[in-house]
């Protein structure tokens, strides 16, 4: 089970940063998660998506962890159960992780306590994300969905 869960959240977190690229590439959001990960550890942007890049592989793989341990418990793993919690996930990241925690611990971020003068590489997330564009929920939620039936169609129980 460990190696399927795994090789799912490699398999899930591509499926998610192509998305969630795609997306960005294409206009749709302003969302670069990898920046928005790795500057919490380096003010250098190039170096920023390189380490935004490994922790969100690693948050893949905690999370793909997660799912398979769920489907243990209840006793199967499907691309259903996992498109389900998916958008669980997503609603847990855009609400509370992204919004609430990481501006918390991101010494790079800016807040609504950031002074004029002050350089913040990041601004905050906001509700649901919607500082970085209308449609980037959307998209945060369809990547999370496609993560998350990956996930489930790759792990065995």
């Amino acid at each position: 089970m460990i190696a399927s869960a795994i090789a799912g959240g490699v398999l899930g977190t591509l499926v998610f940063s192509a998305i969630v690229r795609a997306a960005s590439e294409m206009g749709v959001t302003r969302m670069d998660l990898a920046l928005l990960l790795g500057t919490a550890v380096t003010d250098n942007r190039h170096t920023a998506r390189a380490y935004g890049y490994l922790f969100h592989f690693a948050f893949g793989m905690v999370f793909a962890l997660a799912y398979a341990e769920l489907f243990a418990i209840v006793g199967h793993g499907s691309w259903a159960l996992g498109a389900l919690l998916g958008i669980l996930q997503a609603i847990f990241t855009s609400t509370v992780l992204i919004n609430v925690l990481l501006p918390i611990v991101h010494p790079r971020m800016a807040t609504v306590e950031t002074a004029a003068n002050e350089n913040a590489l990041i601004e905050p997330p906001g509700f649901l994300m919607l500082n970085y564009g209308r449609n980037t929920f959307v998209v945060t939620l369809a990547a999370h969905i496609a993560y998350g039936a990956v996930v489930g169609w790759v792990v065995r129980v």
